[in-house]
């Protein structure tokens, strides 16, 4: 470099030389551009001089006028640019900076793994293998671990570890795709995982990054899913009887007798009615009893459980545990069945006489059909009926209202009275007014004003005292919502006053006191009106007729 420079700068300090000789003053010299330039004629050495010597073995540099060259052109050249002479060259376009969530975006790396659970307290397995995928992401080195959902196996599954940056050790080190591979155990929350396999694009992400993957290896199966596999259909004539064959064509078949069990002879024995059922697909019997309502017994109706019934108990070794373990056919050769049932015959099961005296319709077409028996009913007395007791309600005590005394007869935890639900909403802000003067022999009761409110959604009617002056009387509710029994009616059977009883200048009596009814509102005659198939007319025409001035 530094030769280079010298042989440049004496090259252009000679061309300036030149040009100055020929054009005289140096103010006048021609510039150097390319067509101004001229050769020199008496130059005849075109050699280039040897700035550099050897002296004792070391290449030094020559002294003299031979370079030409002084400590101020020496530091002139060291500082010298040569954009400054030639222009400034072209800069070449910067490259265009891509982040890495743009360069890695939706490049995610797969490999296939699994980890094995530790199962404690099943007898079956000791372990369970349960696959996974760990998914790594290149945009920001984050991790996730899902396991594929297996329908009805019963384990929470699906995301194990959402995605984030898992931690590899205590010092803040976080796992990367360089410590990932083929046959590697990776630890992530104290769980350990076992790298199987990867898929084809992770094979070449890691090829172009230089890592040499291991062979693959094959993700061990569950033993427990390999003991629940079914074997191998063997094609293997099936036997004439055939389990699945039989379910299939006899199932929901069942057969009903009804019988009954006369254990009289016993203490405290009595007869009662059983039904006796046989179901063919599997040939058990389960008899249950027939209760009827207040009979006095315990609501147990099955007598005995769906089971398949020996013929005779009697064959059965002393020895054999029946405590602890059910009679199998290892021990019982010979078990009740169909033939074995005949309506007007007695059957022995569990040491108890059952004696069947008929069938429904489906089981003597099955016994008509298949053995060409006609069974007939057997009439049997199942003993005198009980005679049932009329339920009376004692008189009213006095307390409460009627119906609530009622509902304490008819069942032993009271409930309030039912209320006529669609009543109260059609009616539930109807209530009609009326004016009315207490009719008494005491004077200071005769100016007393009273008004009479009637509820339609609850037939129910109330009493208030409006204030007049100088009364003496202080005014407020005479009488709460309530029924009022019409005088005279029995209070088993009572009538209760209504709208029909109150016709201007009719006199109703309420409480021992009797008052005269004197005016109403407008909208009690519009009501009455509009239901006057329910009301008598003599009440509709006397309201009809002090209303006769505002309608």
């Amino acid at each position: 470099w530094y030769q280079r420079r010298v042989r440049e700068f004496q090259t252009f300090q000679h061309y300036f030389k030149q040009i100055n000789l020929s054009m005289g003053d140096s103010s006048t010299a021609l510039p150097f551009l390319p067509g101004y330039t001229f050769t020199d004629p008496a130059k005849n050495r075109f050699h280039r001089s040897q700035t550099l010597t050897y002296k004792n073995g070391f290449t030094v540099p020559r002294s003299g006028d031979v370079a030409g060259l002084t400590d101020a052109d020496i530091d002139e050249l060291a500082n010298m640019n040569p954009s400054l002479t030639y222009g400034q060259s072209k800069p070449e376009p910067p490259q265009t900076f891509v982040p890495a969530h743009v360069a890695f975006d939706k490049k995610v790396l797969l490999f296939n793994a699994y980890f094995k659970q530790n199962l404690n307290e099943s007898e079956k397995e000791y372990f369970r293998v349960r696959p996974v995928k760990i998914y790594y992401y290149l945009e920001d080195d984050s991790i996730s671990v899902v396991e594929p959902i297996v329908e009805n196996s019963g384990i929470p599954q699906g995301k194990l570890i959402k995605r984030q940056r898992l931690p590899k050790n205590d010092q803040g080190e976080h796992w990367l795709w360089k410590d990932l591979n083929i046959g590697n155990d990776v630890v992530f929350y104290g769980k350990t995982f076992h790298i199987c396999n990867c898929n084809n694009y992770t094979k070449e992400f890691m090829q172009s990054e230089g890592i040499m993957l291991n062979p693959d290896e094959e993700c061990p199966h569950d033993p427990y899913t390999l003991s629940r596999n079914e074997p191998k259909h063997s094609y293997v004539t099936p036997p004439t009887f055939d389990k699945l064959k039989q379910f299939i064509t006899l199932d929901r078949q069942v057969l009903r007798f009804y019988a009954v069990w006369d254990d009289r002879n016993n203490m405290f024995g009595e007869m009662r009615s059983y039904t006796l059922h046989y179901y063919r697909v599997d040939d058990t019997i389960e008899v249950r009893e027939q209760r009827n309502p207040n009979d006095g017994h315990d609501p147990f109706p099955v007598l005995i459980g769906r089971k398949k019934i020996p013929k005779c108990r009697g064959s059965i070794p002393g020895n054999f545990p029946s405590a602890v373990m059910e009679i199998s056919e290892h021990e019982i050769t010979e078990w009740i069945t169909d033939k074995d049932l005949t309506v007007g015959q007695t059957v022995t099961i569990m040491d108890r006489p059952f004696f069947l005296y008929g069938c429904d319709d489906f089981t003597h077409n099955y016994y008509q059909q298949q053995y060409g028996i006609t069974f007939h009913p057997v009439p049997v007395e199942l003993g005198e009926r009980k005679i049932e007791v009329k339920r009376e309600i004692p008189p009213y005590n006095g307390f409460g209202s009627p119906q609530d005394s009622k509902q304490n007869c008819l069942s032993l935890i009271a409930h309030p009275p039912k209320k006529d639900v669609m009543k109260m909403l059609e009616n539930g802000l109807k209530i009609l007014r009326y004016a009315a003067v207490m009719e008494s022999p005491h004077p200071e009761d005769k100016n007393r004003k009273f008004i009479i409110s009637y509820s339609l959604a609850k037939d129910e009617m109330q009493i208030y005292e409006p204030h007049q002056r100088n009364a003496g009387i202080i005014e407020g509710r005479f009488m709460e919502y309530c029924q009022v029994r019409k005088p005279g009616t029995s209070i088993d059977n009572p009538e209760y006053y209504t709208p029909a009883d109150f016709a201007i200048g009719s006199t109703i009596e309420i409480l021992s006191r009797k008052f005269k009814i004197v005016d109403c509102d407008l909208y009690v005659l519009k009501y009455l009106e509009a239901n006057a198939s329910k009301y008598p007319a003599s009440t509709i025409e006397s309201i009809r007729a002090i209303h006769a001035d505002k309608l």
